[in-house]
């Protein structure tokens, strides 16, 4: 094996990071990293997009579809309740490089034989089923696993600044993603779109390794978790385990399950109201009765591309100054007041334009600026924290969100009738428990910051 670089500044030109710097600053011999990161979520990412059409098109051929797809949080979180453990061993045994690479190129892999079972009539019948599970595990697993890679690549100090760059990478794969997915599709089609994707994590795969040669060849042979356990624990602990055993990350696994619930909520709440401003210009005889569908996806086009606009240009240019200026404890405090804005808006005033331009602001400062500080948020924590726990924390809780968010709409409007005003209240409950939450992880944060060092270290 040849000698990695081991001084970076003599490997990019200084014009590179200044490059870099209206959106944070990137010192000399950061610039090449920092930028494969980014590249690396943007294809994550876009891989992520790719397959989320054929995943739609699959569930939905089968009988029953949509009805299924309401029941199918439940299954991920099983799922992903069998799977967190088993991922965990792997962060006991495997280097973090053989790790990232292994279950990105494992993911490929099985790409490739769902894009061969669709080719089989026999299993195409209920293939949509487990391929939507499929997906529902693999798009909160590699993210996650980037961003514990990323949390464990830099020093407190440089996640700081950088994480706001790399995070640039995710929002604009959200929003060029899903343009590029669609083009793909009118050209080619949806069933070779596992294969396109199967390549992009191939090409994740690869900048993982550049990125392990630039930066930390020195750390390849030692597993992932490379904190010791304590004397009395010899057995290594699981990602469960250790949620359980620090406030700290049992107030992160509670905040990641109430703010996916709000945001569960919150998107059907957009979808009852949408649904019936468009009825209502069906009744005005502003649109005929056959055009309802359209409105509705022109509406909702309209607040995705939103959305994502403001999404992009939040996180280039107001994400890291806003945190340098206020610090993570209050810029933690954002996305609950407008979410429980929004919810006081369809409990009180609930008009389909004002929530849209409310949720447009919540979604765009989720996916930004909540995006950068949830992975912040881990950079005071030991290795193996970042790589099991935050699986626990970023998959399962993630997805017990969706399953309460699902048990809402099932008990208080499918079975009590609630109008969606009424439902509205249940958000403004659990938003004041994130901001609560909020608080004490901010709180946390600033002490655990103050330490020599790393939690669980």
């Amino acid at each position: 094996m040849t000698e990695p670089q081991n001084d970076p500044q003599r490997a990019e030109p200084a014009w590179l990071s200044r490059a870099l710097r209206p959106v944070t600053e990137v010192r000399q011999g950061e610039a090449v990293t920092v930028l494969l990161l980014t590249t690396n979520v943007f294809l994550l990412l876009s891989a992520y997009y790719v397959i989320k059409p054929v995943r739609e098109a699959l569930i939905l051929a089968m009988a029953s579809g949509a009805e299924h797809k309401s029941k199918m949080s439940a299954v991920i979180a099983v799922l992903l309740l069998l799977l967190v453990p088993a991922y965990g061993k792997l962060v006991d045994k495997l280097s973090r490089i053989k790790l990232v690479i292994g279950v990105s190129l494992a993911f490929a892999a099985q790409l490739v034989l769902f894009f061969l079972a669709a080719k089989a009539p026999s299993l195409r019948e209920n293939l949509g089923l487990v391929f939507y599970a499929w997906v529902g595990v693999f798009n909160v697993v590699v993210v996650a696993q980037f961003w514990a890679y990323a949390n464990d690549l830099y020093q407190k100090e440089q996640g700081d600044r950088l994480f706001s760059m790399v995070a640039l990478g995710a929002s604009v794969g959200a929003a060029v993603g899903s343009k590029v997915a669609a083009e793909l599709i009118q050209s080619l089609g949806v069933e070779p779109m596992p294969l396109v994707a199967a390549l992009l994590l191939c090409i994740c795969a690869a900048l993982f390794w550049l990125v392990e040669r630039r930066e930390g060849a020195s750390f390849t042979t030692k597993p992932a978790k490379t904190a010791a356990p304590s004397a009395g624990d010899p057995s290594p602990v699981g990602g469960f385990g250790l949620v359980f055993r620090y406030r700290y990350l049992t107030l992160l696994a509670l905040f990641s399950l109430v703010y996916n619930w709000v945001n569960s909520n919150g998107e059907y709440m957009l979808s009852k109201l949408i649904k019936a401003d468009a009825a209502a210009a069906v009744q005005r005889g502003e649109i005929s009765a056959n055009h309802l569908g359209d409105l509705i996806g022109a509406t909702y086009a309209e607040f995705f591309f939103y959305v994502n606009s403001a999404g992009v240009l939040l996180q280039m240019f107001v994400v890291s100054r806003l945190v340098n200026r206020f610090k993570l404890s209050r810029a933690f405090l954002c996305l609950p007041v407008l979410a429980l804005g929004n919810a006081a808006i369809v409990a009180f005033v609930p008009i389909a334009g004002l929530f849209k331009l409310g949720k447009t602001a919540e979604n765009a400062t989720d996916y930004s600026l909540n995006g950068t500080l949830r992975q912040m948020l881990w950079l005071v924590t030991s290795p193996q924290m970042k790589y099991k726990a935050k699986q626990v924390v970023d998959t399962f809780c993630v997805r017990i969100g969706d399953v309460c968010s699902w048990a809402s709409v099932v008990v208080l409007v499918d079975l009590l009738h609630f109008s969606v005003e009424r439902f509205a209240w249940i958000s403004l409950v659990l938003c004041g428990a994130w901001l609560v939450l909020a608080v004490a992880i901010g709180r946390l944060y600033h002490q655990l910051e103050q330490q020599p060092g790393k939690l669980g270290a």
